[in-house]
């Protein structure tokens, strides 16, 4: 019998405060948590305060199923305040908490070592102690695993530095269409159209898949060969938090039980906008 794949997203772990009330939160973590909700073994690393917070949140990730590495740090739990604009999330991200704090430990290291897909982000290399973690954990994992970028652009929470060295690390890229607009301001790009920029970081940065995904109106999923290009589905939108997460969760795992590009694609976007239909990150 073929063994279940084991996925692993590494960073934020925190709670979303909506106005309906708070829910888990966390790019990598949501990705994780969709990836085992389509047959993968879902991990999470991370970190949590010693406070009530993070108890409530070891409780939910045990819940859901996922497996998980959290340390605990003397730091307060990580939230975020979000706020809904017809269905879009804006976000304000406390600093200073304990996902800006995960240390590095063996137990992380001899997991990822047997990964078969790696997930990260750009958001939790905010500090220097996660981002050394993150880089070092990515180093321990196999040379034929995935390892995504979820590029995740919030705030000032980046540069182009920091988006540089993360595309050197990674093999898949999942970037949405406004985070496209900023990679072409970064590096001087404006005049490319979007396939020729995906086209140019597919073949700088050796790239297995580049996912792009643009909200109601299409998602395109580019490698150096091929292009998978799918309408979004109509669907009455309650919120679009964890959309993205949903959607690379569920792309990658098909990937890892043998479904095509095609199908893993057309999975993928029924997953995101099953998520749509509902009140956060996890359902």
């Amino acid at each position: 019998m073929k063994r279940q794949p084991v996925v692993i997203g590494i960073g934020e772990l925190l709670w979303d405060m909506l106005p309906t009330g708070k829910k888990v939160g966390g790019a990598p973590v949501n990705f994780a948590y969709h990836a085992s909700r389509m047959g993968a073994a879902g991990y999470a690393i991370s970190a949590v305060g010693f406070d009530q917070l993070g108890d409530e949140l070891l409780r939910e990730i045990d819940k859901a199923g996922i497996n998980a590495i959290i340390e605990r740090v003397d730091y307060p739990t990580g939230t975020v305040q979000v706020e809904l604009n017809d269905g879009m999330p804006d976000y304000t991200i406390n600093e200073g908490v304990a996902w800006d704090h995960i240390p590095l430990t063996w137990a992380m290291e001899q997991l990822v070592a047997k990964a078969d897909a790696v997930c990260f982000g750009t958001l939790a290399q905010r500090s220097e102690i996660s981002r050394k973690t993150i880089m070092r954990l990515l180093s321990s994992a196999p040379a034929d695993a995935y390892r995504i970028l979820d590029i995740n652009i919030r705030r000032d929470y980046y540069s182009k530095e920091l988006v540089t060295d993360s595309l050197r690390s990674c093999n898949v890229l999942k970037i949405n269409d406004e985070e496209l607009m900023l990679l072409k301001r970064l590096y001087g790009k404006e005049q490319d159209t979007d396939e020729a920029l995906s086209r140019w970081l597919l073949d700088q940065y050796k790239l297995i898949f580049l996912i792009l995904t643009a909200g109601a109106d299409y998602s395109t999923i580019y490698t150096p060969r091929d292009i998978s290009c799918i309408k979004t589905p109509e669907v009455d939108v309650v919120d679009t938090v964890g959309a993205g997460d949903s959607f690379t969760g569920a792309f990658i795992s098909a990937l890892l039980q043998g479904k095509p590009l095609p199908v893993a694609h057309q999975v993928a976007v029924e997953r995101a906008a099953y998520v749509c239909t509902q009140s956060g990150a996890w359902v």
